[in-house]
């Protein structure tokens, strides 16, 4: 009788290939849903210049929250990275959404109007000295956004037309979390 009981308990070494394999197989389940998500929910970029300062400066590193646009549209003072491909110099521009799709953008006496009503801002700015393109009213077509710098008076933007209105197809993602020199949540960065 003893004998049966002997066959009826699995080996010990079979027991463990069977907790090896279960542990090999979630650790490359984590590792692949981190390449998935480094690959395809995340991407990387250097501030340049400091048309973003005080919320970014020249050489901040930041990442890019590229899934965050996938089931909504930017909104109003998202900080968004777009792509400026049309310039012979392509790089990835960090600037803060003003303006969205149906929105009429006026700069009056170096403050921004939409849709005729003074802009609250949600971070500290210093009054534009140059309107640009958005000293008469610019009306915002369908995926199409208004984009300005934080540091209002150092920034290439949406008043130039070099930049003009940012197309929803150029917008990489929002740019969310700063890594260095100092982590910190862009959103928690210079607001008032």
């Amino acid at each position: 009788m003893a004998d049966i009981y002997l066959y009826d308990k699995k080996p010990k070494i079979l027991i463990l290939l069977k907790k090896t394999g279960i542990l090999l197989a979630e650790s490359a389940l984590v590792v692949l849903l981190a390449w998935l998500i480094i690959r395809y929910a995340l991407a990387k970029t250097v501030m340049v210049g400091d048309s973003m300062a005080k919320t970014l400066n020249d050489k901040d590193v930041i990442l890019i929250n590229r899934l965050s646009y996938l089931r909504s549209e930017p909104k109003r003072n998202d900080v968004i990275v777009f792509n400026q491909g049309s310039n012979e110099h392509s790089y990835n521009n960090v600037k803060r959404v003003i303006g969205v799709p149906g929105d009429t953008v006026e700069i009056i006496n170096g403050r921004v109007y939409i849709n005729g009503e003074k802009f609250e801002e949600a971070i500290d700015t210093e009054e534009m000295k140059v309107s640009g393109l958005a000293d008469s009213p610019i009306e915002l077509q369908e995926n199409e956004f208004f984009v300005l710098g934080d540091n209002r008076n150092s920034s290439e933007d949406s008043r130039f037309s070099n930049i003009g209105s940012v197309v929803r197809g150029d917008i990489i993602g929002k740019a969310f979390f700063r890594i260095s020199p100092s982590p910190a949540f862009i959103d928690k960065l210079n607001t008032k």
